[in-house]
């Protein structure tokens, strides 16, 4: 019988970061989701699988993942200064006020959470947490790298972050039925592979992106007349 090496501390690790109940405020965050909905832009399972799939492709794995990957060499080198810029450049890529928001208030709240960890001795990392604006995403990487996981982990997790948010948000404004929504887990999960790819090889000259229906989408839900979400 063949038994799995793999650590299964770093893999408990790894579902905690991941998991709904991490108190960092992600599941208030909607990211456009909500007025799509409203619009009726996303109005069924598939539409719902397209817009997901379309962000993870052309934002998450050209923004967010890319960064993940030079956040960690940054921490592997021990460069802090390069760190900082590239959560700079991670809140500057943001392309509306809510978008930001979003970053950079769950970020805030993982940096309390991080301090207050008893099993976590973050406090060589603390000047990196010194600007009032620190993006989530940086603070996973820190997160991640202080659990000893490799980078296509935290990567991998990170996606499941993402997508668990989308459509946990979407099976109830869609609304979308239980399965439906494991369907739709099943379905896009098997696309965090390819971007994960899209992400390692990307140039760090042509990191960023432009979804101009997602922009309008989180800028427009600002002034949303009934809404549940934040952002």
């Amino acid at each position: 019988m063949h038994i799995n090496s793999a650590d299964p501390t770093k893999l408990n690790r790894l579902l905690q970061l991941c998991s709904a109940n991490l108190p960092v405020g992600g599941f208030s965050f909607s990211q456009g989701l909500e007025y799509a909905i409203e619009m009726e832009w996303v109005s069924c399972q598939k539409s719902t699988f397209d817009w997901i799939e379309l962000n993870l492709n052309e934002s998450i794995a050209r923004t967010d993942l890319a960064l993940i990957k030079r956040l960690y060499q940054a921490l592997q080198d021990n460069d802090f200064e390069r760190f900082k810029r590239y959560s700079e450049l991670l809140i500057a890529c943001r392309e509306s006020s809510e978008l930001r928001l979003a970053d950079v208030a769950m970020g805030k709240a993982f940096v309390r959470l991080l301090k207050n960890l008893d099993s976590v001795d973050s406090t060589p990392y603390h000047p990196l947490f010194a600007k009032q604006e620190v993006s989530f995403v940086a603070v996973f990487a820190v997160a991640a790298y202080l659990c000893k996981l490799d980078l296509v982990s935290a990567q991998s997790g990170y996606c499941w972050t993402y997508l668990d948010n989308q459509v946990a948000a979407a099976t109830k404004l869609v609304p979308l039925g239980q399965t439906q929504a494991q369907n739709l887990l099943f379905e896009l999960s098997e696309k965090v592979s390819s971007a994960i790819q899209i992400a390692n090889s990307i140039e760090t000259a042509d990191i960023g992106a432009s979804l101009p229906r997602l922009a309008m989408a989180s800028a427009w839900h600002e002034t949303q007349y009934t809404r549940l979400f934040r952002s």
